[in-house]
Order: C-alpha cells, then structure tokens, then sequence
C-alpha cells in the first residue's frame, strides 16, 4: 500500500521545484534600469541647459546650472539624490505595473465565492466533469488549485485499494502541492514596495541634509542679504529631494497594502476550495 502512494509523491515534489528554476528576469533588470533612467532623467530632462538662466556649458556628470526658470527644473538642484529617488519611484511603479497583471491573472474570471458555489453544486450532483469544466472557465490560481484537487478527486473515485480516509488525505495533499506553486507567484516581487515604502523617505531625508549642509556652508562663507537669499533657495530645493521621497514611499505602502488584501482574497479561496473537496469526497464516498 505504502509503495503505491510513494511514486505519486516523489513526482509531485518534482512538479514542485520546477517553478524555482527559472530566473526573475524583471526583478533582477528592472532596479538597475530604473536607477539608470532616473539618472537621465534628472541630467538630461530636468537638468538640460535650456531650463536655467545660467547654465554650465562644460557639462559632465553634474552639471552647475543656475537659475532654473521653473518650478519642477528646481529639482535638479535638489542634488545628486534627486536621480536615486527618481530611480525608486521608477522601481516602484514598474512592480505596481507588474503586480497588477499577476494578481489580475491569478485572480481569473468572474466572483471566487460564486465560482466555488458552483463546483459544490456540481460535486453534490456527482458531476465532477462539469466541476472541472467551471475551473477552466475561471482560469486563475484558484480555479488551478481547484482543478489540480478534482483531476485527483476523480482518480479516487474509482480507486479500490484505498480506505476513504486514505483518499481525502491524498486529495488534501495534491491541493497542498498545487497551492505551493501558486502562492510564490502570487507574493513575489513585493518586497520591492515593502523596501522602498521605508529607504524612499530615508533617501529623502539624507538629500535634504546634504542640501543643507551645503546651504548654510555658502551662508557661512559669504555672509550678509545675498547668502540670506541663496540660503532660504536653498532649502527649498533641498525640500525637493524630502518631498520626491515621501510620494514615493506613499505610493509604496498603499499599493503594497492593496496587493497583500487582493492575494489574501485569493488565498482564502484556495482555502475553501481545498475544504470543499475533502468535505465534499467524504460525505459522498464512505
């Protein structure tokens, strides 16, 4: 008996690993991307020459423009943390963008609660065809699950070397199987928000400090009503690099809040549809 149920199992746990091979490409290419077009934003975009009354015409990495003749051109002279933080907010409107997608997919067709009111219909009338007729129509993560758990459902319907027991408990583990390779899908990638959601305003904080510094080290070495002036300009724009920072952290936290309520919903669905099958097979096939 022991040796019958132990190749199922060893095939399964080879089904298992198989997602663990492939390679996160977006999360390994998107970060650095992003920090390298946050770069050319704010060098080429928000730093081109024709924004300021005076601008450097050596160029380079860091260009020394003056005056900026608008309100967002001020951000490039927020400093050097202006491209990082644009980098972030890059990063993190990639993954939202990303996430999205996967949750709406994994999500599928039409209402879970609906769609699992259905397949207990169809399993009260014995109709486990139909049953997995209504997975596919549903096409997401618990319409796969639920699928994974009939296919096994069937297979122990006209099983004859099994107690009932035995069966419920070889269901109950192919829809644990089929649930570890859902939920890594689902949870991937959002540790990006929840890291950004913290260092974005940290990042913040340190660009406003470093343009602060340097304010009051022009108003110590000048002096008098022009280094006043130079000084108040100055922590505005040193503003910039706080205000760039909470937005992007804002934005962080509320879409990470949004995508762990979303994948709960879909969770709890696995859940009750695991419940469902075993309930289901053991009252219908003592």
């Amino acid at each position: 008996m022991a040796d019958l149920t132990k190749p199922t199992a060893t095939a399964a746990s080879k089904t298992a690993a198989q997602p663990q091979k492939g390679g996160n490409l977006v999360a390994t290419l998107a970060p650095i991307v992003c920090i390298v077009l946050g770069y050319v934003i704010w060098r080429f975009v928000l730093g081109n020459a024709s924004n300021f009354t005076t601008p450097d015409p050596a160029g380079g990495f860091w260009p020394a423009h003056k005056g900026p003749k608008g309100n967002l051109t001020k951000m490039y002279e927020g400093g050097i943390v202006v491209p990082i933080l644009i980098g972030n907010l890059l990063i993190v409107l990639t993954f939202v963008i990303e996430r999205l997608l996967t949750i709406k997919k994994a999500a599928g067709a039409g209402n879970i609660t609906e769609f699992i009111r259905k397949v207990q219909f169809h399993l009260a009338n014995k109709e486990v065809d139909k049953a997995i007729a209504e997975c596919d129509k549903q096409k997401g993560s618990v319409g796969n699950v639920m699928k994974s758990g009939l296919k096994k459902y069937k297979e122990m319907i006209t099983n004859t070397e099994l107690d009932t027991e035995q069966k419920v408990l070889s269901i109950q583990k192919e829809i644990e199987e089929a649930t570890a390779l859902e939920l890594p899908m689902l949870e991937k990638n959002l540790v990006f928000l929840s890291t950004i959601a913290s260092v974005a305003t940290l990042l913040g904080l340190f660009g406003t400090v470093l343009g602060m510094i340097r304010s009051f080290s022009k108003l110590g070495e000048e002096g008098g009503g022009e280094a006043a002036r130079e000084l108040s300009q100055g922590i505005s724009e040193a503003l910039y690099n706080t205000a760039l920072g909470i937005g992007t952290s804002a934005i962080a936290i509320i879409m990470y809040n949004v995508f762990t309520t979303s994948i709960d919903g879909i969770t709890y669905g696995i859940d009750e549809s695991g419940f469902t099958l075993t309930q289901s097979f053991a009252a219908q096939y003592k």
